[in-house]
């Protein structure tokens, strides 16, 4: 069964399997990311032993939402030997279904946050 996560907005969504979750996560995004999870699954001990490969919506969208995302899912790969792949464009879970098929593994999934960082310069101080 695959995993596919987009937390691109505050409406968190996930594909397990066949199977379609969402949740209005608004800030809670990183609290309750794993608790949700888990609940899609059925709140079993182990919900991640039966995910054969992960998909990602890598973006635009939320910058917060984007990195807290990247990061449960690249750590939920990693730690449990599971490909991951990252995907764009309204057709990115065919796009990474078709490439987890294929025995594709991105290793580490990016974010695209669709616009450059907004880095203001530093303060200084009197």
């Amino acid at each position: 069964m695959m995993l596919f996560l987009d937390t691109s907005e505050s409406v968190c969504k996930v594909w397990l399997g066949e199977d379609y979750h969402e949740w209005e996560a608004g800030r809670e995004l990183a609290v309750g990311l794993l608790s949700f999870l888990r609940k899609c699954a059925g709140d079993t001990e182990n919900w991640w032993k039966d995910i054969s490969g992960i998909g990602f919506f890598r973006g635009p969208g939320s910058f917060t939402g984007l990195r807290i995302g990247a990061t449960v899912m690249n750590t939920l790969a990693d730690a449990n030997g599971l490909p991951i792949v990252g995907e764009v464009g309204e057709d990115w879970r065919a796009k990474a279904r078709l490439r987890l098929e294929n025995g594709d593994n991105d290793r580490i999934v990016l974010p695209e946050y669709g616009a450059g960082p907004k880095i203001t310069a530093p303060k200084r101080f009197a």
